[in-house]
């Protein structure tokens, strides 16, 4: 056996037990994950009562005309994008869409704005253009600390719209500058991931208020073209 062979078959065990180190970090850092998701889930479950009467005051507002704007940064841009998505098509049944707008997703006014005005005031001047009186401005931050956010809660509270939150641990500055909040006493991760269920819940509790009222179907009658019955 030559010396490089030798020297290869060091490299190989070597390799190979790093690859094992690394396995068990991996596996370890995935428990450690898993494990905080129930506490998190814990603290969202606390605050149902919450979700359930935003639930059913948005299926009011929105009923009587008003709209729904939601934002956030990042994974909470794209949970928020979900809700507005769960309202204008649909969650469970087949029902009539309701207005609802998320202010991070048309790209040509988000660059503009952030390019002329700075990207502290993305939200806020798409609130002063597309709130009104009565509307409600959902906003999703695991920090709680976004200044664009907080800017955007801001302007909505000028214009008589109704502020809610969803953000991680509190007390924080974006829970503080709402009208009401859901806050998640977790990581930012966990936190994140427990907004997508109170999203879903939410969603839940509006479909309810709607099927109570007579409101679920259709506004015309008929299915869907391309969805089965």
């Amino acid at each position: 056996m030559t010396a490089e062979w030798t020297l290869r078959e060091a490299e190989l065990s070597s390799a190979a037990h790093d690859t094992k180190g690394a396995g068990r970090a991996s596996a370890e850092a995935v428990r450690g994950h898993l494990d905080q998701v129930l506490p998190a889930l814990e603290s969202l479950r606390s605050q149902s009562h919450q979700l359930a009467a935003w639930g059913e005051e948005l299926a009011l507002r929105l009923l009587g005309g008003q709209r729904l704007l939601a934002a956030g940064n990042g994974g909470s841009a794209a949970e928020a994008q979900h809700l507005t998505a769960e309202l204008v098509g649909r969650f469970d049944a087949d029902r009539r869409p309701f207005s609802a707008i998320s202010l991070h997703a048309e790209t040509s006014a988000v660059t503009a704005i952030a390019n002329d005005y700075g990207f502290e005031e993305l939200f806020a001047r798409q609130v002063r253009a597309h709130a009104r009186s009565g509307d409600i401005l959902m906003l999703l931050s695991t920090s709680g600390k976004s200044p664009n956010l907080l800017r955007a809660a801001e302007a909505a509270a000028r214009l008589n719209v109704t502020t809610w939150a969803l953000t991680g641990p509190a007390p924080n500055p974006l829970a503080s500058a709402c009208a009401e909040t859901v806050a998640i006493d977790a990581v930012a991760a966990n936190a994140q991931e427990c907004h997508l269920i109170a999203l879903h819940a939410v969603c839940r509790a509006f479909d309810a208020v709607l099927a109570q009222r007579g409101c679920g179907g259709l506004v015309r009658s008929g299915s869907i073209p391309g969805r089965r019955p």
